[in-house]
């Protein structure tokens, strides 16, 4: 039995799907608010919990040979920041020890792009003073838990997804958000970033290969191709038949802009549409390599302008534009 945490989400979702579409028995650790129409149709195990909850996590590894652990409270804005620590570090750290406890033979922890070092790869230097926000930081000292659980025995290996794209995006991440935004004609202009897009479907195969060939205590990223926000724009542009923005916004303009919105949300308790700690993430490049991956795992991903165009189709067939 394979344990999938985070299977109401977008990678976990995928991974989840990959899994049983291989023939491995699945269970998934839901929380009963889950929305689940992503994986409504797979025959899996359901088992209601929650990260926070260790009595729980006791009753989902209980008979699992490997963990997946891909579970995160994805948000560059939240009201109580406290939810992201507690979800992704006390979560970890309670998933972690409940897996040590079962002799699980195997976890994959799914971390971040955001807990390497810009550009670089997995040996780039970082430490937690160069994570923008909460969002990176909670994922960040995560990551340094679910390393140490592997320098003391448990066989952890870590896989670190940059920015994925595809089809059953729900909520939909932030990267989601740019192409939905765009598909609304609610992008005019842009800022002077850029990030690593990769293939959802790439990612959850980049994950069962982390399983069968990763080296626990090592750290994979999973990614496919560097662009500006330029240029993913653009790409949107030549798929859709949309025109492009063409004005760029300077970053002390969108942080002002930021600024106002974040400080509102605090009254309202409602996201801002661009959040300051987003437009602060902006000011580098998520530029990353990826050949321990390809080289360690054979991991080889496909062209982004598939998964976009798979992605805004889903978008218009799901009724979000």
């Amino acid at each position: 039995m394979i344990l999938v945490t985070g299977a109401s989400g977008f990678v976990g979702g995928h991974v989840a799907r990959l899994l049983a579409e291989r023939g491995y028995p699945v269970r998934v650790l839901v929380r009963p608010s889950s929305d689940l129409r992503g994986i409504a149709d797979l025959r899996v195990e359901r088992v209601f919990g929650d990260l926070r909850d260790p009595e729980s996590l006791e009753r989902a590894v209980a008979g699992c040979d490997a963990v997946y652990h891909v579970a995160a409270d994805y948000r560059l804005w939240a009201p109580d920041p406290r939810e992201l620590y507690q979800s992704n570090v006390d979560g970890t750290h309670n998933l972690l020890e409940a897996a040590r406890r079962a002799r699980t033979r195997l976890v994959v922890y799914t971390s971040t792009v955001g807990c390497i070092g810009m550009p670089g790869d997995e040996d780039s230097p970082v430490s937690l003073e160069d994570m923008t926000g909460h969002y990176k930081r909670s994922k960040f000292l995560a990551e340094q838990a679910a390393l140490e659980s592997a320098q003391a025995g448990l066989p952890v290996v870590i896989v670190n997804p940059t920015a994925p794209v595809g089809e059953g995006d729900l909520k939909p991440t932030p990267t989601g958000r740019v192409i939905l935004d765009f598909l609304l004609g609610r992008m005019p202009a842009y800022v002077d970033t850029g990030l690593n897009l990769v293939d959802v479907r790439d990612v959850a195969a980049g994950h069962l290969l982390a399983a069968e060939r990763g080296r626990p205590g090592q750290r994979y990223i999973l990614g496919g191709r560097n662009m500006t926000l330029r240029e993913i724009l653009e790409t949107l542009a030549r798929l859709s038949g949309r025109p492009a923005p063409k004005i760029r916004i300077p970053y002390a303009a969108a942080w002002v802009y930021a600024a106002a919105g974040t400080a509102v949300a605090r009254f309202t308790g409602r996201e801002p549409r661009a959040s300051l700690e987003a437009v602060r993430m902006s000011r580098k490049k998520m530029f990353v390599r990826t050949g321990k991956a390809e080289r360690e795992l054979g991991f080889q991903p496909g062209p982004v302008e598939e998964a976009l165009s798979r992605a805004m189709e889903w978008f218009r067939r799901n009724q979000y534009c």
